[in-house]
Order: structure tokens, then sequence, then C-alpha cells
């Protein structure tokens, strides 16, 4: 058990992002095409964090042309190469689940100051 946690020590990032549930974001991530690698960004509202350590993940939701999107990312994948948070969002759940229902001006949130 402990060879586990020292491996994933080791493989965690030192520069964890700091976000929260609510904000917007723009996550670059590494996509790979046949024998190339690109980066490719993808913006939207975080709308839960789950924690644990290694295997701690955040899922962001857009909508794109109409239709809800949404995409879980591991913090610690080396895949994931920036998070930038664009505005901190003033909410008061841990899991915002409720905006899938949401459309229009129903679904937004509240900028904190």
């Amino acid at each position: 058990m402990d060879a586990l946690q020292i491996i994933s020590q080791s493989s965690m990032k030192a520069d964890k992002p700091e976000i929260q549930v609510g904000d917007q974001v723009r996550v670059s991530v590494k996509i790979r095409e046949g024998d190339k690698e690109r980066i490719q960004m993808f913006e939207g509202t975080v709308i839960s964090m789950k924690h644990g350590g290694i295997s701690e993940t955040f899922t962001v939701r857009r909508v794109s042309y109409g239709c809800g999107v949404e995409r879980v990312f591991p913090v610690h994948s080396p895949n994931v190469v920036n998070v930038e948070v664009l505005r901190h969002g003033k909410v008061r759940r841990a899991k915002l689940y409720y905006l899938r229902d949401r459309v229009g001006k129903s679904a937004r949130i509240k900028e904190k100051l």
C-alpha cells in the first residue's frame, strides 16, 4: 500500500490549478492525431469537482450549437496542459447539475466580485 502512495505522490502535478465549482475556465488539452500532436481549447463552466488524490477530476460544461457538451478532465493528467480561469462564479452548491435543465439566461452564473 505504501508503494502505491509513493507512486501516486510522484506522479501528481506540483502546480495544481486553483479552480472552484462555478468558475468559467479555458482548458488546454493535448490531442493526438496519428503521429501529430496539437493543443485544443475547451471553454465552459466547472459544474463539479471530485477529490481523491491522484484520481482527482473536474467536469466542464458548455453549450455548443444548441447542444450541451460536458467533458471530465483529470487534474493530474499530462494531457491537460493548462487551466486558465476566466471568471469566478458565485455559487452555493458543490455540484451544479441543475444547469443541465436550464436554457438561456437562467443558466448563467453571477460573477464573484
